[in-house]
């Protein structure tokens, strides 16, 4: 049997009719940037979390980058977050001229861990601090309410990266009601996936908004008059009409998606040499990833692969050890927990689309590779 991580053709099957009508909706109308396609997933995205504004983007590293650059960060200033995780956290921040700062993540819930945010803030490097760009990593919130008091504390920004974790929830807030911004990716295999590049920015600040959908449009307040310059960050129009489809079905996805990770968890918990995810008590976990620790993870991975079970590691190689980022000048074990976990983790399917034999059939081969 083969299971694969993620099954974008099975979902798309399941909802064919709505996608092919609102492709061919866009097409007639001719509204390939932005339109009313866009327009209309932006309200929805961010009625669904909650927020006053969605500004619709070309990729989640665009959002990261907008919301940074809109806020004023540059050159000077430093950005904490954490070496656990993909490049694009940490080059938005570059991309600015910003310095990178990291801080470690928790052993359990593996996002940002605020008792070493607060250590770095009483360091010299925590005077040139403006912002915490904390990461709601494979689906889990990060600690908000911890590092909600230590950006207050410190007059800090927080933007929060949201790219796996559409409808996360902590403290029973929906993500993106905690800072200046969230940042969205929309990637093909993200819980809520466009047809292509796309990401999203939600925020309840008016003045940010509309500074963010200036910037994304080359500075333009209205054609030709442009404010200030910007950048070419538009959302495609095929893109919002496939996201606007999809986003009705997340909350389905979401259920699916937890309900798969509960019965994972019921059946590996207590297994030696096994960590499986661990869901906050103030968390509303999404399960982006279901993601597996073990210290034999090579011959874990040749296994499933062997049984035709798809996994992916992430990630591999924390930031501060790969090459575009060795001059921030991290060594070995400044990062411990992040580098035990870039050795150790492992993702297992756990999309919505698995069906009840694909889900057994991962059970049955992960416990028996374990015994």
């Amino acid at each position: 049997m083969n299971v694969p991580l993620a099954d974008l053709k099975a979902q798309y099957q399941t909802i064919k009719p709505e996608i092919d009508a609102a492709i061919q909706n866009v097409i007639e109308n001719t509204q390939f940037i932005l339109g009313k396609a866009v327009a209309d997933f932006e309200q929805a995205f961010a009625q669904a979390h909650q927020t006053k504004h969605c500004i619709a983007v070309g990729s989640g590293t665009d959002a990261l980058h907008a919301a940074l650059w809109a806020l004023g960060i540059g050159k000077g200033d430093a950005v904490v977050t954490t070496p656990f995780t993909f490049i694009a956290t940490v080059e938005a921040i570059s991309l600015t001229g910003a310095q990178p700062l990291f801080v470690d993540i928790e052993p359990k819930t593996y996002t940002m861990d605020p008792n070493k945010l607060e250590e770095l803030m009483k360091t010299p490097q925590g005077k040139s601090v403006r912002a915490i760009l904390p990461i709601h990593l494979y689906g889990q919130p990060a600690a908000m309410d911890e590092i909600q008091m230590i950006a207050s504390k410190y007059n800090l920004y927080i933007i929060e990266d949201a790219a796996q974790s559409h409808l996360a929830k902590f403290g029973g807030k929906f993500v993106g009601n905690f800072g200046a911004a969230a940042c969205f990716s929309f990637y093909p295999g993200k819980n809520l996936g466009a047809y292509g590049e796309a990401g999203g920015i939600i925020t309840n600040d008016d003045a940010l908004a509309k500074k963010m959908r200036q910037l994304r449009d080359h500075g333009q307040s209205e054609k030709y008059k442009h404010e200030f310059w910007g950048h070419n960050y538009r959302m495609d129009g095929i893109q919002g009409a496939v996201l606007g489809v999809k986003l009705k079905y997340l909350n389905q996805w979401t259920s699916k998606r937890r309900e798969i990770a509960a019965k994972y968890k019921q059946q590996f918990d207590g297994i030696p040499n096994l960590v499986v995810p661990f869901e906050s008590p103030k968390a509303f976990h999404v399960y982006h990833q279901f993601v597996l620790r073990t210290n034999k993870r090579s011959a874990f991975q040749q296994y499933l692969t062997e049984k035709g079970i798809a996994n992916a590691l992430h990630y591999p190689i924390p930031i501060h050890f790969q090459e575009a980022y060795l001059h921030l000048g991290y060594k070995p074990g400044d990062f411990p927990v992040s580098e035990a976990c870039a050795e150790e983790c492992i993702s297992i399917p756990a999309h919505p689309e698995m069906t009840e034999d694909q889900i057994e059939y991962v059970i049955e081969n992960v416990r028996n590779f374990i015994r």
